[in-house]
């Protein structure tokens, strides 16, 4: 890492640990701004260069000619429409902290001798990263979660019975439980993939825990990749003294703590955008260059309306009419700062104040559309928008238990979005956090390594009365909910949910869990209303097939894999680093969430991070990746984490900067 020569104003002091997570202080928040863009770019470079492509589309320049018309699909949905909008009305002093973290980033990139590997593997040269790049990438990670199952859901409006299937969808707190099509849609996938979130958090009020101060547990959950979504960092400047999770190219903390509050959040699953009929509006084109790696240089056409752009011109959505996609993510606001204000409250008041600068949601009303594409006329719901203040919140309740899971919000004045999680994780939280009176951070710990089910039992049971005296019924009879690795319970339940699915849901094709936040609750609903016969003969047939896939002892871990890769196709073995048996499952607290259990499969999603923090001590607070800090392939850190994670540790992480100094592996300054 270079340290001298930098754009510095005076010396900045790194204390690294032994796993690489730094500690940085400096004299001036500019430097530590600096600072923290060359620690980025020491830990995380390639990851953030394969960042910057996806937000801007530019992903044929390290794959080739076949992601070209991704590419075009990407720049139609505009991460960066909003980007000058943003700079024109950014802060200075918040513009400023922005490039200065960028001057650390591109003094990095300029100095260093050695690039990351990513860079020879997919063909990356040295190139500047300016304000609009940074802003891009904030805009991807903000993508509509709910894009993967509106984009898929497109494809059943040619049905007969469709204004039934989406009335039944739109009134349904769960996920859509409609059958999709076997491959969910390309453009949802990729452009979701940076930010399909769930996640628990849970706050405990200083009268429950055992050191009488205020605890909280942040369990994100993102697709599982190496290297990990998430680096840790602190830093001690004049205005900024604070410890946490970052995202890789984003100049703030968006999980942590200081000296007086800490905050974590999950996915408020908000419906941020919106799909409208196209057919009659006026449209504009531009003209874009597509440049890809060992391919021709192309142009193809961007579409777009006063309503947003034309997405239904790519052909990964198999739109069969013009639709426009009005999407909050192209409205200018300000999230820098307001997590820089986050990071910088020092009470309840001033968080709330500083969170009043992230845009949220379109002031619509509580009663559902009549259908997954609206009129123009419909667009006057986004003339006034919501703002954070305008959601429902709860302040010191009763019982001291603060717990989020992607449930449902509750008394909201407006219509927050159709597609939630079932409340399974969220009343799970609260039941475990009920059951001590002086809590304290071993137990939130095991409340992230908890993984049971209680929806599983629930229809684990109704299944076994039906199956009579079968072999199977025993082995649900003896299971007791819990998707441990060694479980044959587990491993026998998912395979009949998977063997039951086609009777359950038709001919239509098979939907993959990832396009429903709720699919336990779908099935539920789907056996409990079959005909009784024909139920019989399908449980029958299913149960004979899953007793001859467990007929060699199979457990849940033997089938249930934690694949620890690189999140790029086209790179093979070189990209795959673990294969492991893992716990969890797609409605425990510890997410490891999957597909269709037919037999040997990957958790693609889940938790990923682990940050857990006691408000008594300024230095009580622990953190675990499931990776490591290091982005750089084959390093001492880029996988070191992994052991901790499966065993249940964390790694201690200070706040104050004597205990980083004083556990240091290694100290470093930084010189102007």
């Amino acid at each position: 890492m270079p340290t001298d020569g930098l754009p510095l104003s005076a010396p900045v002091r790194i204390a690294w640990d032994r796993y690489a997570i730094p500690f940085i202080e400096a004299d001036s928040d500019m430097d530590a701004a600096t600072a923290l863009g060359m620690v980025h770019a020491h830990l995380r470079l390639g990851q953030m260069e394969v960042m910057r492509r996806l937000a801007l589309g530019r992903l044929a320049e390290m794959l080739g000619p076949a992601a070209l018309e991704m590419d075009h699909s990407l720049r139609m949905l505009g991460f960066d429409r909003a980007v000058p909008a943003i700079i024109a009305r950014m802060p200075a002093t918040t513009l400023a902290w922005v490039e200065a973290f960028i001057a650390g980033i591109n003094h990095y990139m300029a100095r260093t001798p050695r690039l990351p590997p990513d860079f020879t593997m997919l063909g990356l040269q040295r190139e500047p990263w300016s304000v609009a790049h940074i802003l891009s990438i904030g805009r991807l990670a903000s993508a509509d979660c709910n894009w993967f199952v509106l984009f898929n859901l497109l494809r059943l409006r040619h049905r007969a019975d469709w204004p039934q299937l989406w009335a039944g969808l739109a009134d349904h707190e769960g996920a859509a439980f409609w059958p999709l099509q076997e491959k969910t849609n390309a453009l949802a996938d990729l452009a979701t993939r940076a930010s399909r979130s769930g996640s628990n958090a849970l706050a405990i009020a200083g009268a429950r825990s055992a050191s009488r101060a205020a605890l909280m547990a942040a369990d994100p959950h993102l697709n599982i990749t190496i290297p990990n979504v998430w680096l840790v960092a602190g830093v001690q400047s004049p205005s900024l003294h604070a410890t946490g999770l970052m995202i890789p190219g984003l100049p703030f903390i968006a999980i942590g703590r200081n000296q007086h509050i800490a905050w974590s959040g999950t996915a408020l699953q908000a419906s941020s955008s919106d799909l409208f009929d196209a057919r009659d509006l006026p449209v504009t084109t531009r003209r874009e260059t597509f440049r890809s790696r060992l391919g021709p240089t192309v142009q193809a056409d961007i579409r777009e309306t006063v309503l947003g752009p034309l997405v239904s011109d790519s052909r990964l959505l198999g739109a069969g009419q013009p639709l426009a996609l009005k999407w909050m993510g192209h409205h200018p606001s300000d999230e820098v700062t307001a997590w820089l204000g986050v990071a910088r409250a020092a009470s309840w008041e001033e968080f709330a104040a500083a969170a009043e600068g992230m845009a949220v949601l379109p002031r619509r009303p509580q009663q559902p559309p009549t259908d997954a594409v609206l009129g123009p006329e419909d667009s006057g719901h986004w003339d006034s928008l919501i703002r954070s203040s305008d959601l429902p919140r709860m302040v010191d309740p009763a019982g001291g238990v603060l717990a989020s899971a992607n449930e449902k919000p509750r008394h909201a004045a407006y219509r927050v979005g159709m597609f939630f999680s079932a409340h399974d994780r969220h009343l799970r939280l609260h039941r475990l956090a009920q059951k001590g009176d002086r809590l304290d951070l071993g137990d939130l710990a095991g409340f992230q390594h908890d993984v049971h089910s209680e929806a599983a039992m629930e229809i684990k049971t109704w299944l076994g009365r039906r199956l009579d005296s079968h072999p199977l019924a025993h082995i649900l009879e003896q299971w007791d909910g819990f998707y441990d690795a060694d479980s044959r319970g587990a491993a026998a339940f998912e395979l009949l949910m998977g063997r039951l699915h086609r009777f359950a849901h038709g001919d239509d094709g098979q939907a993959t869990y990832w396009a429903s936040w709720n699919p336990t609750q779908l099935m539920r609903h789907r056996l409990a209303t079959a005909p009784p016969e024909p139920l019989k003969v399908a449980l029958g047939d299913a149960a004979h097939g899953v007793m001859h896939d467990l007929r060699d002892g199979a457990v849940w871990g033997d089938i249930h894999r934690l694949h620890l890769a690189y999140p790029l196709p086209g790179l093979g073995r070189l990209a795959r680093f673990a294969d492991l048996p893992t716990g969890g499952g797609n409605e425990t607290l510890m997410k490891t969430a999957h597909g269709l259990a037919f037999g040997r499969h990957s958790a693609r999603f889940g938790a990923n991070a682990r940050f857990l923090t006691d408000m008594a001590d300024p230095d009580r607070t622990s953190v675990v990746l499931l990776g490591g800090q290091d982005g750089w392939f084959g390093t001492a850190n880029f996988l070191d984490q992994v052991p901790l994670w499966r065993a249940g540790h964390a790694i201690p992480l200070p706040l104050r900067p004597q205990t980083a100094r004083a556990r240091a592996a290694q100290r470093m300054v930084l010189r102007p």
